[in-house]
C-alpha cells in the first residue's frame, strides 16, 4: 500500500511506469478515441476533431483559486489549470470564451510542468485540472517533468463527467482526487444541450470508474482533501427531477458517503438564450426542491456553502 500522504504519480515515477503511460496515451493521438466522441482524427498531425485541440495542450490561465469546494481551498487555495477547448461543448457553459471559442495558447509538456511547479511554489494545496479530458496525454507527459522537478502536490481530476473508462485506466494511481460534473441524468438532455445523448451511461461509467480507483473523499484533520471523489451537479432549471435521480444513483450505486456539491449559481451563459428553460436563471425554490430530494436519496455528504465556511477561510487568511 502506497504512503497515504504521497501523490500517487510519484511513486509510478519512480517505477518508470508514468513515463510508460505517457507513451501509451501520446500513441493514442494517432487515431484519437480519448473520449466517447471518438473522432479518430489524427492529432499528432494537428488534424483537429470535437475538442479542437491537436498535439499540444493549450492553457487559458493557471492560478490558486479560492472558489473551490472547502477541502480544495484551505488557506493556501487550489492550483487551478484552465485548459482552453473541450470534449463535451454545453451551450449553457459558464466558460464559454475558453470552451468554445477556444481563448489561450498553446503549451509544451515543460511549460505545462513549470505552471504546476509555480502553483506549488505560491502555496497551493493541490493541482487542479480543469477540463482535462481531451488533454490526458499531454498532462501525463508534463507529470512526468514535473515529478522529476520536485512536483509533490495531489492530482484533482476536474471535468464534465464525459470521460472513456479506458483513458481513466491510465490515470489510476496518478489522479488522487476526482472531481467530475454528473450533467445529465436523461439522454434528451445530453442531446439538446451538448450533442451528446450518451453522456448519463458514459457519466455513470465514469463515475463509477473514478470510485473504484480512489473511493470516497478522505479528508485529513486540516480539512484538506486528500484523496477520492467528489461530484458536482449544477442544478438547473426545470432539471430538479435529474437533480433526484442523479442523488440517488449517487447513494445507491456508488457509496452512500459520496461527497457532494450540489450548485445553485445557474445562470444562463453562452448560447443558452437559445435554448428555453435554459435562458432563464434558475429559482431558488428549485434548489431548494433538489437539496430536498438529495437528503430523501440517502446520507450523502453535502458541501457546506453556509456563510460560516466562508468566515472560517477569511479568519484563515
Amino acid at each position: 500500500m502506497r504512503n497515504a500522504a504521497e501523490p500517487g504519480y510519484l511513486k509510478l515515477y519512480r517505477s518508470g511506469e508514468l513515463a510508460k503511460r505517457a507513451g501509451i496515451a501520446r500513441a493514442r493521438l494517432a487515431r484519437c478515441e480519448l473520449c466517447p466522441r471518438r473522432c479518430l482524427v489524427d492529432r499528432l498531425h494537428d488534424r483537429r476533431g470535437v475538442c479542437r485541440t491537436g498535439a499540444e495542450a493549450e492553457v487559458a490561465s493557471y492560478n490558486p483559486h479560492f472558489g473551490e469546494e472547502g477541502p480544495l481551498v484551505g488557506a493556501g487555495g487550489s492550483g487551478t489549470i484552465f485548459f482552453s477547448n473541450c470534449n463535451l461543448l454545453c451551450v449553457f457553459c459558464q466558460n464559454y470564451e475558453i470552451s468554445h471559442r477556444g481563448e489561450g495558447v498553446a503549451v509544451s509538456d515543460g511549460q505545462l510542468a513549470a505552471m504546476m511547479l509555480s502553483l506549488q511554489k505560491q502555496g497551493c494545496h493541490n493541482i487542479n485540472l480543469v477540463t482535462p479530458s481531451h488533454v490526458v496525454p499531454q498532462i501525463l507527459a508534463a507529470l512526468v517533468v514535473a515529478a522529476e522537478r520536485g512536483l509533490a502536490l495531489p492530482l484533482v481530476y476536474n471535468s464534465s463527467g464525459y470521460e472513456r473508462v479506458e483513458t481513466l485506466r491510465l490515470l489510476e494511481e496518478v489522479v488522487d482526487i476526482y472531481m467530475p460534473d454528473f450533467k445529465f441524468w436523461e439522454r434528451e438532455s445530453g442531446r439538446r444541450y451538448a450533442t451528446a445523448s450518451d453522456y448519463p451511461e458514459q457519466a455513470r461509467a465514469a463515475v463509477q470508474e473514478m470510485h473504484r480507483q480512489v473511493g470516497d473523499l478522505v479528508i485529513g484533520d486540516d480539512g484538506l482533501a486528500r484523496r477520492g471523489l467528489l461530484v458536482r451537479h449544477l442544478v438547473m432549471p426545470e432539471g430538479v427531477g435529474e437533480a433526484g435521480a442523479i442523488m440517488r444513483f449517487l447513494a445507491e450505486e456508488i457509496s452512500a458517503a459520496t461527497y457532494v456539491n450540489l450548485m445553485d449559481q445557474y445562470r444562463p451563459c453562452g448560447r443558452a438564450g437559445e435554448f428555453p428553460p435554459l435562458d432563464r436563471p434558475l429559482a431558488h425554490e428549485e434548489y431548494l426542491e433538489a437539496r430536498r430530494l438529495a437528503r430523501e436519496a440517502g446520507p450523502l455528504r453535502m458541501e457546506d456553502r453556509d456563510l460560516a465556511r466562508l468566515f472560517r477561510y477569511l479568519g484563515a487568511r
